[in-house]
């Protein structure tokens, strides 16, 4: 098989091995394709917590293809099955993973790329999040994840405010029904004008999708008393400071919604792929950009500049 290996920062090799084999409880799948996480940026960017080179396939954690070999104790599922499965080295041609680690795909998403991690995740959000008709929700960041979250808002019935740098991403909130678009610049103008949409009195939820400082001083702003501050984003350089004392005169309950929970997880894959289905959540034309593992450089490229109209880059096996 094919895998990609992180030999350095910003540096990738493509290596020639022999495909893993499953244990017992664990199932062997031929990927198809893999996402690339906004997580998987600074393992290829550099830090100085990273030893180098990584193991063959990691970090990718977002594959979808088909079992082609089974464990003797495993149940739930068959070799020939096509699944999507939550692994650790799936920038590769071949994972395995436990059985808990994989959901069967029906037959109404056969040939469509489905990286159901993070669709996973996006609704491990949403149900932190507690969003009910009517609230007013903001969304503070509009990548891949922020737009999956912003549709299960509109969705359910909620004014949905969202803010991000990137005109492409307004514009995508505009066709998924959020009612107001803000150009993330000025900190305080975006605080403002939250709070003048709201009568001042900020939003009953507010999730903050982007993991850095900046972006939760602002969702801190704007959640109203009594309100709940989910962080979603994926805070991975270093502490951050928060304003405590406005945290406890609101009230307010903040929520890490990631989840770690193998079960918990699996919930959320079975309940993206009915959403999908359903039509509540469409994540297709958030697949902008795709590579081959070859190329997988430009993936992370494209990642970590966001050149206009990008939102998530899929890497290709076949």
């Amino acid at each position: 098989m094919r895998a990609a290996m992180i030999v350095g920062p910003r540096q990738f090799q493509v290596l020639s091995l022999d495909p893993p084999s499953p244990d017992s409880d664990q199932v062997r799948v031929r990927l198809e394709g893999c996402g690339v996480c906004g997580s998987n940026l600074p393992p290829w960017q550099g830090r100085p917590w990273f030893d180098y080179p990584l193991p063959p396939g990691s970090p990718g954690h977002e594959g979808w293809g088909v079992i082609d070999a089974v464990g003797e104790n495993v149940s739930g599922c068959q070799a020939g099955d096509r699944v999507a499965l939550v692994s650790t080295h799936a920038f590769a041609e071949y994972d395995i993973a436990s059985s808990e680690e994989v959901v069967v795909l029906p037959p109404e998403l056969e040939n469509r790329p489905f990286p159901a991690e993070p669709l996973a995740c996006a609704c491990n959000i949403f149900r932190r999040s507690s969003v009910e008709e009517g609230q007013t929700v903001a969304i503070i960041g509009v990548g891949f994840m922020g737009a999956l979250v912003g549709m299960l808002a509109t969705s359910a019935g909620a004014r949905v405010i969202v803010v991000s740098r990137r005109d492409c991403a307004l514009d995508i909130a505009t066709d998924f029904g959020a009612r107001h678009c803000i150009q993330f610049q000025d900190p305080q103008k975006v605080v403002a004008r939250i709070l003048e949409i709201t009568g001042g009195w900020g939003c009953e939820r507010v999730i903050e999708a982007v993991g850095h400082q900046v972006s939760l001083d602002v969702a801190s702003e704007v959640v109203r008393t009594g309100g709940k501050l989910i962080i979603a984003g994926y805070h991975q350089d270093g502490v951050r400071t928060i304003d405590l004392q406005s945290w406890n005169w609101k009230g307010i309950e903040v929520i890490n919604a990631h989840e770690r929970d193998p079960v918990v997880v699996q919930q959320g894959l079975q309940e993206a792929i009915a959403l999908v289905i359903k039509g509540s959540l469409n994540p297709f034309p958030l697949f902008t950009h795709f590579f081959s593992i070859e190329h997988i450089a430009g993936a992370f490229e494209v990642l970590s500049t966001r050149p206009p109209g990008f939102m998530k880059a899929l890497i290709s096996y076949e």
